[in-house]
């Protein structure tokens, strides 16, 4: 697209989950704007995902609320938070219009009210709505024949019956979120028992969790891909698995993104705002109990959760057949 069109400027300064769950008004915005040139205001880790949306033209590597580093877009979108410092950020770029959800720092601003209880991929596709835009909350799904062949360290991924992988994430941003290792490692041990080829996964910074799932599992080696994938690797990896078993992260939303079934462990945060759609074969497991997401343990209620419910799950997600 011609660098001389209008801009339209979406910030979502966040992580590999909160990008997957904007998806849907990503696209609504692509579709209602389809002369601008849509920039993603987004870390620039995550720019080996963004080409597979259809819907963003330029990554502008952003972190957090801002600042912004662009001038004067024709449209503005808040898809980060509720302010104040995202729709502080916004203003300073001086859009031709601002689309963000009320806030009380910003009375000249119009928006509705922010919901705390809401659906994370509903919340942005009733922000838009809420300015005449229609979105599909369930316009999810990625095309992995989108994802070239690439360089993943796994020698063969087929399982014993010739059907693929299960991938175990044991990782999570913050131990809040983490069931512990030793659970994992359980899991997987039994699903490579029964005949399955467990990979564990996990980012750089997660290596060290893996290695020990894996090790306390049994493992060789080789089936722990942890720190030897990039972004597009493991979502190669999550498309071209038969089964996700993983903690409220980022990975949970790329199985949901390539309709990979899963088994996903919640703990101080409601599936009913972060879990995966209620369509598709997808097992989110919860206790009921609230609590910090950022806690610096794992959180009382995710502990709740045992090995035996998760491979119940996980064993009837895996005998209904074939993807």
């Amino acid at each position: 697209m011609a660098l001389n069109h209008p801009v339209l400027l979406v910030l979502r300064g966040l992580g590999l989950g909160d990008l997957l769950t904007a998806v849907p008004a990503l696209r609504a915005l692509r579709r209602a704007h389809p002369g601008h040139r849509l920039v993603l205001a987004a870390p620039a880790a995550l720019a080996g995902l963004v080409s597979l949306f259809d819907a963003v033209d330029e990554l502008l590597d952003v972190s957090g609320p801002g600042p912004v580093p662009l001038d004067r877009p024709a449209v503005a979108v808040n898809l980060h938070g509720r302010g104040p410092q995202s729709v502080a950020a916004l203003s300073r770029t001086r859009p031709g219009r601002l689309l963000t959800h009320a806030h009380p720092e910003f009375p000249g601003l119009e928006g509705p009210p922010w919901r705390q209880s809401m659906h994370e991929v509903r919340r942005w596709c009733a922000l838009l709505e809420w300015y005449g835009l229609p979105a599909d909350p369930a316009d999810l799904l990625l095309d992995p024949a989108r994802l070239l062949p690439g360089q993943v360290p796994v020698p063969d991924t087929a399982g014993g019956d010739g059907q693929g992988h299960v991938i175990v994430h044991p990782g999570a941003a913050s131990r809040a979120r983490r069931w512990p290792v030793e659970r994992f490692a359980e899991v997987a041990a039994a699903l490579e028992h029964a005949g399955h080829r467990v990979l564990i996964t996990g980012d750089a910074a997660g290596r060290s969790l893996a290695f020990r799932a894996g090790t306390l599992a049994g493992l060789p080696v080789e089936q722990i891909v942890a720190g030897r994938t990039d972004l597009r690797d493991l979502a190669r990896l999550v498309a071209g698995a038969r089964l996700v078993i993983c903690g409220d992260t980022g990975v949970a939303h790329l199985a949901t993104a390539f309709a990979t079934p899963s088994v996903v462990l919640f703990g101080p945060v409601s599936p009913r705002q972060w879990g995966p759609p209620p369509t598709g074969r997808h097992v989110a497991l919860w206790s009921g109990r609230h609590g910090d997401p950022h806690g610096n343990r794992p959180d009382p209620g995710l502990l709740e959760i045992g090995v035996e419910i998760v491979l119940d799950a996980a064993m009837g997600l895996l005998e209904v057949g074939v993807r």
